[in-house]
């Protein structure tokens, strides 16, 4: 595109405080923006930022017309109402489809940006072959970033879906009974191998969507990463079972720029 003198899509991110996984996540996205030739800009600001001064960076760039796309960071310091601020998101420019007008999009089956880790999650079981149609899905946690979408998501009338879903959580009675039903088992449940092989069925697919950094004096980097899955003990009895890390959280990335490159031609129209 840019051989042709068009300019290339532009990625931000507004990054407020010193987490460490999120600064290590934006870090990650302004590498892979690079990697495949878009323009990346990230915002970064101190904790004690104000909810006003982060909703005029937002509304700054709602407003300019060479971003196309820019996700906030979350989480955000304690004193900034997140959903204020995703609400103050212009939806078309939200590429991790966090806003309702959005949201509402996904559950209608509209034409929108899809949270970037359930697209994720579906792209990757599309690519891998693994049939969905008629298939018994159970998802374990249920947050609007991942679990809610993507119960909602695999439970459409499409050809990547057509899923019966069954959505788990903290308060689901006889949960390794359910979860040894399904035909793809995704964990976004955010508790250390919280997956055993005990609630997993011969022959089962596996999506694991935890990250968790475990401190090991043992290792160079003075810890390791693992999953919502104890992979060691569940992978021998599944047809198929993502990695932690390089599993989901690439996919995750991937998806960002796919709704990225999905805003930058819509608004190359619209100009």
């Amino acid at each position: 595109m840019t051989d042709k003198g068009v300019r290339p899509p532009h990625l931000a991110a507004v990054l407020v405080g010193e987490d460490p996984a999120s600064k290590t996540y934006v870090a990650s996205k302004e590498k892979d923006s690079r990697g495949v030739g878009f323009t990346s800009s990230v915002y970064r600001y101190p904790e004690n930022t104000t909810e006003k001064e982060l909703l005029d960076v937002v509304n700054f760039l709602n407003n300019d017309p060479e971003v196309d796309g820019f996700i906030v960071q979350l989480p955000l310091p304690k004193h900034i109402d997140e959903n204020k601020i995703i609400n103050a998101i212009n939806p078309d420019k939200d590429v991790d489809g966090f806003h309702p007008v959005n949201v509402g999009k996904m559950v209608l089956g509209m034409p929108t940006f899809l949270p970037a880790t359930p697209y994720g999650i579906q792209t990757l079981l599309q690519r891998a072959g693994i049939e969905t149609q008629g298939k018994h899905c159970v998802v374990i946690g249920r947050s609007n970033i991942v679990g809610t979408p993507m119960a909602i998501m695999l439970s459409r009338n499409a050809k990547d879906a057509n899923c019966t879903v069954t959505l788990c959580h903290s308060r689901t009675q006889n949960l390794a009974e359910i979860t040894r039903q399904a035909d793809i088992l995704v964990a976004a449940i955010g508790k250390r191998h919280f997956v055993t092989e005990d609630m997993v069925k011969d022959g089962a697919v596996v999506v694991d969507v935890g990250i968790h950094r475990v401190e090991d004096p043992t290792n160079p980097k003075g810890y390791y990463i693992t999953g919502d899955v104890d992979f060691e003990h569940v992978a021998p009895k599944c047809q198929a079972i993502t990695p932690v890390p390089g599993g989901v959280g690439v996919m995750t990335r991937v998806s960002l720029l796919l709704n990225t490159m999905t805003a930058y031609r819509n608004n190359i129209i619209s100009i």
